[in-house]
Order: C-alpha cells, then sequence, then structure tokens
C-alpha cells in the first residue's frame, strides 16, 4: 500500500481496471474466450463479482471504472455494496467525457463517443455518483487530447476545481502519441493557484515506455501516478502469437524462466519496478488472469533484467498504429 501521490488517498500497488469485465466487447487479444459466449449482462456480472473477489481476498484496494466502461461501474457498486465493504477501507476511480454506445453487443459500429463538454461532466458525475453509491474517491478526465480542447474549456475546468473543492479528488487520463505534451500541459494548469490534477493515469509498458521521463517529473510535482495498458491489451503476455513478436516474446520467457514466472507476470513486475509507478492497474478478465498477474508482487526484478526487458520497447507511433488495429472481440 502507499499513499496517491499527494492525495491523501492509500491505494495498493496493483490496481483493478474494469475496462474489460463491464461490456462484451473490448480489444484484448481472445477477450472472446475469456467470456466463452456468455455475454449476458447477469452472466457478466457475475463474472465481474469473481474476480473482484480474487482481488480483495488477494489484496487490490484500488478500483478503476469509467463511464464507458459498459456497466463497470454498476458492476462494482453492486459487488461493494453486497460485500459490505466499508468506504474507508478501499479507493475507488471512475473517468468522464466518454459515452458507452455498442448496445451490449460485441461488434458496433461505434462503440464509444467522446464529448468533453461541460454538460457531459454534468450528467456523467451523476450518474457515477449514483452508481458508486458514497465510494466514489477520485474523478479523472478520461483520455484528454489535444484534439478534444478539455484542458482549454473553462467552464469545465471551473466545474472540476468546484468538485475537487467539494472533497472528490480530480484527475486526467491520457493516452495516444502525444501523451508526454498532455501530461505537461495538464500539470500546467492552476485555479487560484492551486494546481487542477491531482492524479494523471497514463500508459506505460515494456513496448511504449516513452511517457516515463515526464511521469517521473510529475511524479516529482507530487501528483499520483496510475499506470494502465500494462499488458499492452495482452499483448505481452502468451496469447501474442504474431510472427514480429517472437523475438520479443523469446526475451520475455527467458526472464519468466530465470524468476519460475509467467509473461504477464515480468511485464506488470517491470511497472511496478518503475519509481513512478503508484497504481499499475491490472485488466484482468478471469480469476486465472488476476492470479497470474498477483505474481509480479514477488518479483523483485534486478537492474540486469530490466535493462533487457527496456530493449523490447517500439516507437511510439508504430505502437499506438497497431493498438489503434486491434478487434474489438
Amino acid at each position: 500500500m502507499r499513499v496517491l501521490g499527494n492525495t491523501g488517498l492509500v491505494v495498493s500497488r496493483i490496481g483493478l481496471g474494469m475496462a474489460s469485465l463491464g461490456r462484451p466487447g473490448y480489444i484484448n487479444l481472445k477477450h472472446a474466450e475469456d467470456l466463452a459466449g456468455e455475454y449476458g449482462e447477469a452472466a457478466m456480472e457475475r463474472r465481474a463479482h469473481l474476480v473482484l473477489d480474487s482481488a480483495w481476498n488477494a489484496g487490490i484496494r484500488y478500483f478503476d471504472v469509467a463511464r464507458s466502461y459498459g456497466l463497470a461501474e454498476n458492476f462494482l457498486g453492486s459487488w461493494l455494496t453486497s460485500r459490505s465493504v466499508a468506504p474507508t477501507s478501499v479507493t475507488v476511480g471512475s473517468k468522464w467525457g466518454y459515452t458507452y454506445t455498442a448496445g451490449w453487443k460485441v461488434h458496433a459500429e461505434s462503440h464509444e463517443i467522446k464529448e468533453h463538454s461541460l454538460p457531459k461532466l454534468q450528467r456523467q458525475w451523476g450518474e457515477s455518483v449514483a452508481l458508486l453509491n458514497g465510494y466514489l474517491d477520485l474523478y479523472q478526465i478520461h483520455s484528454a487530447t489535444i484534439e478534444s480542447g478539455v484542458l482549454d474549456r473553462v467552464d469545465v475546468l471551473k466545474e472540476l476545481a468546484r468538485m475537487r473543492t467539494d472533497g472528490t479528488h480530480i484527475g486526467v487520463s491520457i493516452s495516444g502519441p502525444t501523451q508526454a505534451g498532455i501530461l505537461r500541459k495538464a500539470m500546467g494548469i492552476k485555479l487560484d493557484g492551486l494546481r487542477l490534477f491531482e492524479t494523471v493515469q497514463a500508459t506505460w509498458n515494456l513496448l511504449e515506455s516513452s511517457v516515463g521521463p515526464v511521469l517521473s517529473e510529475a511524479r516529482a510535482a507530487g501528483i499520483g501516478i496510475i499506470v494502465k495498458e500494462v499488458l499492452a491489451n495482452g499483448r505481452l503476455t502468451d496469447r501474442n502469437n504474431e510472427s514480429c513478436f517472437e523475438a520479443k516474446r523469446a526475451l520475455l520467457q527467458n526472464e519468466a524462466a530465470k524468476f519460475d514466472s509467467s509473461i504477464d507476470a515480468i511485464a506488470l513486475a517491470a511497472c511496478l519496478a518503475q519509481p513512478f509507478a503508484d497504481v499499475v492497474l491490472s485488466g484482468a478478465t478471469t480469476v486465472e488472469q488476476m492470479l497470474s498477474n498477483l505474481e509480479a508482487c514477488r518479483l523483485n526484478l534486478d537492474e540486469e533484467s530490466i535493462t533487457k526487458l527496456l530493449v523490447l520497447t517500439e516507437p511510439t507511433e508504430q505502437y499506438w498504429a497497431t493498438r489503434t488495429k486491434l478487434a474489438w472481440n
């Protein structure tokens, strides 16, 4: 456990991100196999609760959801209530700015639509509060980008500042090849002399580590760091059978064998070893994946191993181009 930046929120080093648990379609490799054809809402909720039970029993105390993650907020809220989890014993973060539009279909014309307007913030905030029933600690802009203009929208920033004054911690999530620039811009936003954003949720993994130096700057400034897509949507697991990944897979397997572990645990442990990382999110869809991911907690990678693993990195533009092509399944 550690404190998330200067927020005062106590979090576990590994958290559970529920993007793949709250909706039938997602871009993780072989997500369809994890669901085994059980796409009904009741079946999805049972699965989510099983994974949440496993996470809780293992000591995970940070949970990440979003308005666009299908019914993830519903599932998390029902689990917290049914298990009588004390609000003070858990930290929950959610995000606003995207609307889920797939209609509970795996294949849809549109899975989510971005809108970073003030009315969208106000409406989605009310929805999140109702569903998470007193458990919501951190509210984040979902995938802030230069194109969306959200970091220049004074009305939105003032509303977020008001929410922070009322006791909700405020963060920003970032994505894409320009993560570093977006984070620097977010770090510079102050209202009434106070930095607005207390946390950032960013993509960092062994294939895409370009934002690392700026995350270190943010952490030194007291901003809490939440790391997402640590396994690159399944590309850093044994599910990645692409021929272009064979050499990288072999390197990961060699390091995993050295520690009597798995590829996913090694990749997650490499992220945990980064000084800037407060919370590293597992995106597990099954209990088995969760337990495998958690093996990272017992691995103390030496400098030699970390140096070897960091050669896996891809050119930033190439990484994000590949991610864009991942199929919803």
